[in-house]
């Protein structure tokens, strides 16, 4: 969760004129190259992400059902929105929790709570995970603490696990009992029609302080309790994947790898790592024994919003093309969120604002929606090189064969370029351009035919191009 007082540490994107006219350019006159190769592959792609925590879920459930509609689609349609893939929900810790009070100690039997008829059920997220799939086959639902109920804590909140090394409490160990309670959660959820995908048990973990439920576990700690979830997790028959740890920057998220990695049963049950993008972008790498990076939160919180393409804001819509490029191409990230999708807030913690029944959508919002809709879960991303600095080029390969090629002009000119798609299965077909800069919204082009695997296109300037390129 954003707090007021956090910034990141990203230089601005420079203003720079837009350009507004797509042409598609003859080989002739190309003034560089761009090359696609199926033969080099990188990391598989699970998708791209939003959450619709602290009762913005419930802020949709609440609209009429033409508004409720929009909204989700602008979410979840692959036609006519985003078409996000993973819906992060948060595991509440309070009177909406499960365990809303405590039981009397770690060892006593615990009274859950529990009613999935209540549309409200976990502040709405359960509605909006039911939405998403059965109206638009969304499978992945990645499930966060951010603490456990406070009577498990040392402080009673922020604080720290009882029972991990160094946090001692009179009222006795509750790792297993909170191993117990995300576990039953999951469970709660997979009988209500959602088996989540992912289960984390903490937040920003480095941190612990803020005006919202977050937990202090530095790395040891949160090896010993994975120690604990791993085995409760796997003894319950769900298929369910833990993470670790969602920290507040990838520049901390070395330190939680090293100490899964150093500690054999920690090790043994994490399946995705994860960290958010305020304190440290995703850049460079992560080792991780081949397991999945998730970047699974970031946004900006400023005083304002932000609807601008290109303004030089860190919440315009070029930045964030470009981090989300950074992010698939220079830290190999198999996943992509951003933290709210909607929200009644005030700033640009959203990519789309809610003010009453109105959806405001931002331009970082058709930035995501120009590498969401289109690269799907199970792509892998292929090779992809640029004969210029100023134009920054990714390409995958879908599960159903269609090739994507994601190109982001930089520079404030036009940029045309001859593509060659090597090595992919598709050397005649169509390329559909869908083109988003401060006067096109994903706005699909003339389609331009590929023959002997190329084609030739041009980027306006300051502007991001997807290329769809099928039979």
């Amino acid at each position: 969760m954003l707090r007021t007082t956090r910034r990141t540490r990203l230089v601005a994107v420079a203003i720079a004129g837009l350009a507004t006219i797509f042409t598609i350019a003859p080989m002739a006159s190309a003034a560089t190259t761009v090359s696609v190769n199926g033969a080099t592959t990188y990391q598989h792609i699970d998708g791209f992400g939003v959450s619709e925590s602290f009762n913005m879920a419930n802020a949709i459930r609440g609209l009429s059902a033409s508004a409720q509609k929009q909204a989700l689609d602008l979410l979840f349609s692959t036609s006519n929105g985003a078409g996000f893939s993973i819906v992060r929900n948060d595991i509440p810790s309070g009177s909406d929790s499960i365990e809303p009070r405590s039981p009397g100690s770690p060892s006593a039997t615990p009274q859950y709570v529990w009613n999935p008829s209540s549309g409200g059920t976990e502040d709405g997220q359960l509605w909006l995970a039911l939405q998403a799939k059965n109206g638009y086959g969304v499978t992945n639902f990645y499930n966060n603490a951010w603490t456990p109920p406070s009577f498990m804590t040392n402080s009673g909140q922020r604080g720290g696990l009882c029972g991990v090394p160094s946090v001692s409490c009179s009222s006795g160990d509750w790792r297993q009992a909170y191993a117990n309670y995300l576990v039953q959660d999951t469970k709660f959820w997979a009988a209500a029609g959602i088996a989540p995908s992912t289960l984390g048990f903490v937040n920003e973990p480095a941190t612990g302080t803020g005006g919202f439920g977050s937990m202090l576990f530095n790395p040891a700690q949160a090896a010993n309790f994975l120690s604990v979830l791993g085995p409760t997790l796997r003894s319950s028959g769900l298929s369910t994947k833990i993470t670790c740890c969602d920290t507040l920057g990838f520049n901390q998220l070395p330190s939680y790898v090293s100490a899964v990695q150093g500690n054999s049963a920690a090790n043994s049950a994490v399946g995705v790592f994860t960290s958010h993008g305020y304190s440290g972008a995703p850049t460079t790498p992560v080792g991780t024994g081949g397991r999945p990076v998730w970047e699974s939160e970031w946004s900006i919180n400023g005083n304002q919003w932000d609807g601008a393409w290109d303004d030089g804001n860190q919440a315009d819509g070029f930045n964030w093309a470009q981090h989300v490029q950074t992010g698939l191409t220079d830290a190999n990230l198999n996943a992509f969120f951003y933290f709210w999708g909607i929200s009644t807030t005030s700033h640009d913690s959203s990519l789309i604002g809610l003010r009453g029944s109105t959806l405001t959508p931002a331009k970082r919002y058709y930035s995501l929606a120009n590498y969401s809709r289109f690269i799907r879960p199970g792509a892998t991303r292929i090779g992809a090189s640029s004969g210029t600095g100023g134009l920054d080029v990714s390409a995958y390969k879908n599960p159903d064969g269609s090739i994507i090629v994601v190109a982001l002009n930089t520079a404030a000119t036009s940029t045309s370029a001859a593509y060659t798609v090597a090595n992919t299965g598709l050397t005649a077909g169509t390329v559909t351009p869908f083109l988003t800069n401060g006067s096109s919204n994903i706005a699909a082009q003339p389609s331009i035919p590929l023959g002997n695997g190329a084609f030739t296109a041009t980027v306006p300037g300051r502007s991001l191009v997807t290329y769809r390129i099928t039979r």
